[in-house]
């Protein structure tokens, strides 16, 4: 199989979750070698441990190769690799900005290299504190909840391998070599489920309010009982109201018409629920997931992670499948988030542990050589060959992306963000839209066609509307994709299809086209024709049903969105690799991603666990929560070992115990002094919270976002990271529809002819050059 990252070389100096990073690249095709201290990463020690082999150091390891790491003064083996790197990933600090001038240098640590909290510690469960995750999860008058132990952590090294791949093709075009400074905290705040950024539909029944407790979101995307088990319901639209109305057999209280809205059913939940339950009391997953296809009705079975491991879907599409994980140990596992061109680019190789102080060729006759200063270019990526890039190169003070043109078809979460972090980095994304069929975040309060999630999600793109079921509209879109670079899309498997646009298609009309086709549970299998929402993935991936607390029958995950933003995010490393990868073969490709597959992946060491027989590794051991002085106030506390043990005890008075200690104390408090002890400790972070956090406001994390049809400004995400020498996105208003209708098209057809006919549409504060 011919992977996208074929050639790259990339130095793997980092060790526990942000080793995600380089798994995500050695996944793409790139040849990542993980530089271990003598004796190994103290990750190779992590449990879950089976046959002495740890899952997580495993998963995050595979596709790559192992050598001993040490500076290049020192003569071992490994050293001459910093030398011929393209790409060098550090979580310990190792290499300081200047070091590799030629390369990109990617520091991935818990709170970046500046601010107040630069020389703390953050595991999970402190950056799911710190970021904002845990005050939404949990019950109502509960504590808080951490969510399953990988989700949060798998954000980050998404983060790290898109900031990382725009460094190197701006390298590429350039010949420069770029420092990022990535934070994992900002990733969390900014890419897990940001309070700051695009939210679901069902933003639209919630309070604009922060109330201190946990919010009640149960009643968002409700689960009923079943004969075999449980189910969950997603209504977000009104024809799928109108679809359970009718199944329900239409209730004369609920026929009012304002039940066509999200609000009012939240309102009535206390009456419509119990209709529901008990329509469903006494038939099995099976059959209300099927109707609910028949009847249009968003139905998802609640699957424990043994049942995802047993489901057919995952077997037929290979999500999951039995691995060699690590040398003598085969497990069930998530194989791969992405398929290139309808094959699965997973696990090829276990995480390797011979010595490798050589990189692979790129080509068999290729001698690998120290890159000389300034010598990078199209030439590297193509193993030597003369490629010709497909965009000009473009200046030092260009963004990495300057030049690409992007289609964008994209919609509600997902699409959003795919779209945005494009064109955050330069791209020209151009939302394609049609009037008749708006994008569900388009809708607010005010009835503006501007919503803040719509604002946050579209910033900096350009909007054309049009009519694409029209052969005008269609001949026009094949003309704009006939000179673009990339398509996105995440429809129902089939819709780009029927439209006439299917990948094959779009390929032979512009054969370097990358073209990205997503959605909730990928275009094959069982599953492939369901109706696919987050809270649905959710229910059918592990997810749900591990995000619950032990004792209780609730479930705690319907306040979050996810996993849309992270598979967004990983969807945008893969398109952004075959736009890379282009350079050396001159040729597009479709990628595939299923949102289901990346929450499996997320929750992979779930699954190798389960299938190995051990205990679900949980999210970390108590005292992880702990309830600290004033009205709702919380800390997270993370033992790693016994030396962070016997720190915690050292503070804490003896004859007290770490809840008592902690209760006469601030959140703040009791981080600090923890944390100056050398225990990683994080303060629950409501969301607004977050602008105000030393860390966050020392590194300027948050930007302000301006937009003419909103109230006031907005809060906004400044970057995807700290880079040396590539500045921060520009902060342009998310456009109004069919906006830019006028400039885009004109130059294709005629457009106040195309305007008559309902074909394209112009939003009204568009001024006509002939009026």
């Amino acid at each position: 199989m011919d992977l996208p990252l074929s050639g790259v070389r990339v130095l793997d100096l980092t060790d526990g979750p942000a080793q995600w990073c380089g798994r995500y690249l050695a996944d793409l095709g790139a040849d990542v070698v993980l530089a271990e201290p003598p004796g190994g990463s103290p990750s190779r020690f992590e449990p879950p441990l089976h046959a002495g082999q740890s899952l997580p150091f495993a998963l995050r390891n595979a596709n790559k190769r192992t050598t001993v790491g040490a500076p290049p003064s020192s003569g071992l083996p490994g050293a001459g690799l910093l030398a011929t790197a393209d790409i060098v990933l550090d979580s310990r600090r190792s290499v300081a900005p200047g070091d590799y001038p030629d390369a990109v240098v990617v520091s991935i640590t818990p709170f970046g290299n500046t601010g107040p909290y630069a020389d703390w510690s953050a595991p999970e469960p402190v950056l799911a504190a710190l970021g904002g995750v845990l005050s939404r999860s949990g019950l109502p008058g509960r504590p808080p909840l951490l969510p399953p132990a990988g989700l949060v952590d798998g954000v980050v090294g998404a983060h790290a391998a898109w900031v990382a791949l725009a460094a190197y093709l701006r390298r590429l075009r350039t010949g420069a070599g770029e420092y990022v400074d990535v934070s994992a905290l900002e990733c969390v705040v900014h890419g897990f489920d940001p309070g700051f950024g695009t939210q679901g539909t069902a933003a639209a029944g919630r309070a604009e309010t922060f109330p201190r407790d946990r919010p009640e979101a149960r009643n968002f995307y409700p689960v009923f009982a079943c004969r075999d088990g449980e189910v969950r319901i997603c209504l977000l639209a009104k024809r799928q109201w109108r679809a359970m109305f009718s199944w329900l057999g239409e209730p004369a209280e609920f026929a009012d018409p304002r039940y066509d809205t999200i609000p009012a059913r939240f309102a009535a939940a206390d009456r419509l629920h119990p209709l529901i339950a008990a329509l469903f009391r006494d038939l099995s997953r099976e059959e209300l997931v099927a109707e609910g296809v028949r009847r249009g009705v968003p139905v998802a079975a609640v699957l424990t992670v043994p049942e995802v491991l047993g489901a057919d879907h995952f077997a037929v599409t290979g999500a999951l499948d039995d691995v060699e994980i690590a040398p003598g140990v085969t497990a069930r596992v998530p194989t791969g988030y992405v398929t290139l061109d309808g094959k699965r680019a997973g696990i090829r190789t276990p995480a390797l542990q011979a010595d490798h102080a050589t990189w692979l060729p790129a080509h068999p006759a290729e001698e690998v050589t120290p890159r000389a200063a300034g010598s990078a270019g199209a030439a590297d990526a193509a193993g030597g060959a003369d490629v010709a890039w497909a965009v000009p190169p473009v200046g030092a003070g260009d963004p990495p992306l300057a030049g690409l043109r992007v289609l964008d078809l994209g919609v509600i979460v997902f699409g959003a963000e795919l779209g945005r972090v494009f064109a955050d980095l330069g791209a020209d994304v151009v939302k394609v839209e049609n009037p008749a069929f708006p994008d569900g975040l388009r809708q607010s309060r005010r009835g503006s066609g501007t919503s803040a999630s719509f604002a946050w999600g579209q910033r900096n793109k350009r909007s054309i509307g049009v009519d694409l079921r029209h052969p005008d509209g269609a001949a026009l879109f094949r003309a704009l994709a006939a000179e673009a670079d990339v398509v996105l899309a995440n429809f129902k498997p089939g819709t780009l299809d029927a439209l006439g646009f299917s990948p094959a298609t779009l390929a032979a009309l512009n054969p370097r086209l990358v073209i990205s086709d997503s959605s909730a549970f990928g275009d094959t299998g069982p599953w492939s024709s369901r109706m696919g929402y987050g809270p649905l993935v959710r229910a059918a991936t592990g997810v749900t049903a591990r995000w619950r607390p032990a004792s209780e029958s609730d479930y705690c995950d319907g306040a979050t969105v996810y996993p849309d933003h992270i598979a967004a995010q990983l969807t945008a490393v893969a398109v952004l690799a075959s736009v890379i990868g282009r350079v050396r073969t001159g040729r597009g490709r479709t990628v595939g991603v299923a949102q289901a597959d990346v929450a499996l992946l997320q929750l992979g060491t779930q699954f190798a666990a389960a299938s190995l027989g051990l205990s679900l590794p949980e999210p970390w051991p108590e005292p992880a929560v702990v309830a600290c002085a004033g009205d709702d106030e919380w800390c997270v506390i993370a033992v790693r070992d016994d030396a962070d043990r016997a720190r915690l005890r050292a503070v804490v008075d003896s004859d007290a115990s770490v809840a008592e200690w902690a209760a006469s104390r601030t959140p703040d408090e009791v981080m600090r002094t923890l944390q100056a002890a050398g225990v990683p400790a994080g303060a629950m972070r409501r969301l607004p919270d977050e602008l105000t956090d030393p860390q966050l406001t020392t590194r300027e994390a948050f930007a302000t976002l301006h937009h003419d049809d909103l109230p006031e400004p907005l809060p906004t995400a400044a970057r995807p990271a700290r880079f040396a020498a590539i500045g921060d996105p520009p902060l342009r208003p998310a456009p109004r529809l069919g906006q830019h209708t006028r400039e885009i098209c004109a130059p294709l057809a005629d457009v106040d002819a195309l305007l008559e006919a309902g074909v394209l549409h112009e939003d009204s504060s568009v001024t006509s050059p002939t009026s």
